[in-house]
């Protein structure tokens, strides 16, 4: 293994962890730096249109809701992952630093994995208010509230800081005795304990387990809840009323349809198919970028509220920088 790998002797087994990993990323694709350029842009436009919504959802007072209070999180979570990944994989192939320290990788995962789980589940969030607002008009004020949304969010995070950090951890039990290629563009979680030369039936378990934690589970959870909205709105008499209704749902479907068709494709042709590395690895690192890039649009441009905020914060802007200029100067002074 060469003399930069530590090894750790516990309870009398010898367990062999490499001071680093390699990142093999993509292979043999002409022009790939266009590529790599190409997210750059992504990121740049990621961090101006989140932080952009992030802006007007704090200034805006009209939207300090519990429904934007979701939408808060998500556009920080898809900021927060942007970062968590794209910098570095840049950093990694474009300079050519795919050595990564063994416990940088492991952050890396972690970081990775975990935003994009609260993507996923902040979903399920947005999906239970519009059950709520749909199914119980009446009774929605009572019981999606400020302390309510935040209590969910909050045990959100925890569960799930404590899910992937268990899943990280249990790395720290394989002995890497083999290669020490990570074939990913990133520390992925898979293609990392697959490394491993002793059992790895914990991490395979565990790895299942996230994806029904992480895909499985919010899915049906959104099913079900569109389930039980057509099921209300199917008692509607009004067919204009229903189309009203559902409008406010748009935003929030195509959210779930671009975050988790691109997951379920990717999934299905891993599981059913060999399916090329550099594909697999294209697609996924356009699943956990394109979506957070596109989120901070749909809802500027798909919903009213929002639009009507920012018209507002224009306004305000504006109109305070006119008081500037017509503010009477109290340090000028005309001589006679």
């Amino acid at each position: 293994m060469g003399a930069e790998d530590k090894t750790t002797t516990i309870f009398n087994n010898t367990f062999v962890r490499p001071a680093k990993f390699y990142l093999s990323g993509f292979s043999n694709i002409p022009h790939i730096r266009y590529f790599y350029i190409f997210l750059c842009f992504i990121y740049i436009m990621t961090v101006l249109g989140n932080g952009f919504l992030l802006s007007v959802i704090w200034l805006v007072k009209t939207l300090h809701t519990p429904k934007y209070m979701i939408v808060f999180n998500m556009a920080l979570t898809d900021l927060c992952g942007s970062t968590a990944l794209i910098p570095k994989l840049l950093d990694t192939f474009l300079f050519d630093r795919r050595y990564i320290i063994y416990e940088a990788c492991l952050s890396y995962m972690f970081f990775v994995i975990f935003f994009a789980s609260v993507q996923s589940w902040t979903l399920v969030t947005m999906a239970y208010d519009r059950l709520i607002a749909i199914c119980f008009p009446l009774r929605y004020h009572n019981i999606v509230t400020e302390q309510s949304i935040t209590a969910i969010l909050l045990f959100v995070w925890i569960f799930l800081v404590s899910v992937i950090a268990t899943m990280v951890g249990l790395i720290n039990r394989l002995s890497f005795c083999r290669s020490l290629v990570v074939n990913s563009f990133f520390c992925d979680h898979g293609p990392v304990y697959r490394l491993a030369c002793n059992d790895i039936t914990l991490n395979y378990n565990v790895a299942f387990a996230l994806v029904a934690i992480l895909i499985i589970i919010p899915l049906i959870f959104i099913i079900a809840t569109y389930v039980c909205i057509f099921i209300a709105l199917s008692r509607t008499t009004s067919r204009e009323e229903r189309l009203r209704t559902l409008k406010t749902c748009t935003s929030h479907l195509i959210l779930v349809v671009m975050f988790f068709l691109p997951i379920g494709i990717t999934n299905i042709a891993v599981m059913a198919s060999y399916i090329d590395p550099n594909a697999r690895m294209i697609n996924s690192t356009l699943t956990h970028t394109i979506p957070a890039l596109l989120d901070p649009i749909v809802y500027a441009l798909k919903t009213e509220e929002v639009m009507n905020a920012i018209k507002k914060l224009c306004k305000r802007i504006y109109l305070n920088r006119m008081k500037a200029k017509t503010r009477p100067c109290n340090h000028c002074y005309i001589k006679s």
